[in-house]
């Protein structure tokens, strides 16, 4: 059983919508805690909150959701996705990312969940001397614009940088953000170097122990790596997630033009359970 933050962070929804979904009857907790309150997740909800995810980026009203769900299989949800395909093709040219979901779900229409298993392993990952920038940004997205103004700060400065070629981002929030995320962006670096704010000369935190995994393609796959490390850690029952989780782009816009050939490694902090 996860957490609510946990959950959040393992599914990308953040605390506020699982409440939402919650309240509204379509998501309720596995458990809840007697004593405490804390709502209690488990992974087997993972395919109902991907479905009620689907129905509502596609435009679903509550209500809607709510019948969809009890007649997912057969014709009443095939004829509704075929209707909502007919309607979102006379929309504009920002409407696509919708026909292109309904065409997915009709094809597995009958499945119990959507989405890719990632293999993980476990990695000791040690110390390391940055230069890092921390912002609280718009979304997830706009990280590459965080690498940007670091770029532009190191030249304006003339910063001479000692770097390697490891780069990697920290994510400082406890849980999935839809807004205002806390990122910290991280060039090592051979040896200190003197420099100023917003620029941060630290040694990162060395962890014991990571859930590593590749992802292909573009970014948007990487929500499908963290539902992955939910089943992965219900079959490990010995261990935990702890801490904060970071992201390296091996292949990115800056070295590759095709977004289905990106490539970003996932780190996610554990600790033994007792």
């Amino acid at each position: 059983m996860f957490k609510i933050g946990e959950f959040s962070k393992l599914t990308q929804v953040s605390i506020r919508m699982l409440r939402y979904y919650d309240e509204n009857n379509l998501l309720k907790p596995a458990q809840t805690d007697p004593f405490t309150g804390y709502r209690l997740y488990s992974v087997e909800q993972i395919p109902r909150l991907q479905k009620i995810i689907f129905l509502r980026d596609v435009g679903y009203t509550v209500a809607e959701i709510g019948a969809a769900l009890k007649n997912w299989s057969g014709d009443f949800m095939a004829d509704q996705l075929k209707s909502k395909q007919i309607e979102v093709q006379q929309l504009l040219e920002q409407e696509q990312e919708k026909l292109s979901r309904i065409k997915t779900a009709l094809d597995s229409i009958k499945k119990d969940e959507i989405g890719i298993h990632y293999n993980f392993i476990i990695k000791q990952i040690p110390s390391y001397p940055v230069i890092s920038l921390r912002r609280v940004i718009a979304n997830y997205f706009c990280e590459g614009l965080l690498w940007k103004e670091l770029a532009e700060l190191t030249n304006e400065r003339k910063i001479e940088l000692p770097v390697t070629e490891q780069c990697f981002a920290v994510y400082h929030d406890n849980e999935f953000k839809e807004a205002d995320v806390d990122v910290e962006i991280c060039m090592v670096v051979t040896k200190a170097v003197a420099v100023d704010e917003p620029l941060c000369f630290r040694n990162t935190e060395a962890v014991a122990m990571m859930a590593c995994t590749m992802v292909y393609g573009p970014y948007e796959n990487i929500s499908g790596a963290f539902r992955s490390l939910a089943y992965w850690l219900t079959g490990h029952a010995g261990y935990r997630m702890k801490g904060k989780n970071r992201q390296i782009c091996h292949r990115g816009p800056w070295n590759e033009e095709n977004p289905a050939h990106y490539l970003t490694e996932i780190q996610i902090e554990l600790e033994k359970v007792n």
